[in-house]
C-alpha cells in the first residue's frame, strides 16, 4: 500500500484534515502511523479506526466513550470483557434513542396525513385523542 495523507483520507471519509488530527489527539483513533519524516502516513490499520470513529460518531456514541474504546482496545487482550460492557452499554442506549425516533416518527407521520388530508378537504380534522395542533 503506497502512503495515504491526511488530505486523502481527509478527502475519502469527508472530514477535515483538523478533525482527524483532533480524533488522534483526543484518541478517538490511536496515534496514526508516520513516515520517517513525522508525517501522518495512514495505513489500513489507521484507515480502520478512522471508519470506526466515524461510525460510532454518527451513531450518536460520544467522544468519550470512543476514546475509552480505544484506549481499552490497544491495552490488549485483557480489557476484552470491559469492551463489551462499553459496547453493550453503548447499544441499549442507542436502542433506547431508536425507540424515540421511532415514537418521533409515528407522531410525526400521523400529523403529516393529517394536514395532506386538509390540503385535499380543506378542514383540519384532529382524531378525538389529538388535541395538539
Amino acid at each position: 500500500m503506497g502512503k495515504i495523507t491526511i488530505r486523502e483520507v481527509s478527502r475519502q471519509y469527508g472530514v477535515t484534515q483538523d478533525a482527524l488530527r483532533y480524533y488522534e489527539r483526543i484518541g478517538m483513533i490511536p496515534p496514526v502511523s508516520r513516515t520517517a519524516g513525522g508525517a501522518r502516513d495512514y495505513q489500513d490499520e489507521d484507515l480502520a479506526w478512522v471508519e470506526l470513529a466515524l461510525c460510532m460518531r454518527s451513531a450518536g456514541l460520544s467522544v468519550e466513550a470512543i476514546s475509552e474504546y480505544v484506549r481499552l482496545a490497544r491495552l490488549g487482550d485483557g480489557t476484552i470483557k470491559d469492551r463489551l460492557a462499553l459496547l453493550q452499554g453503548q447499544r441499549e442506549g442507542l436502542l433506547e434513542r431508536q425507540g424515540q425516533i421511532a415514537q418521533a416518527l409515528e407522531r410525526l407521520n400521523y400529523k403529516i396525513a393529517r394536514y395532506e388530508d386538509a390540503l385535499k378537504t380543506g378542514v383540519l380534522n384532529w382524531a378525538e385523542e389529538e388535541n395538539q395542533q
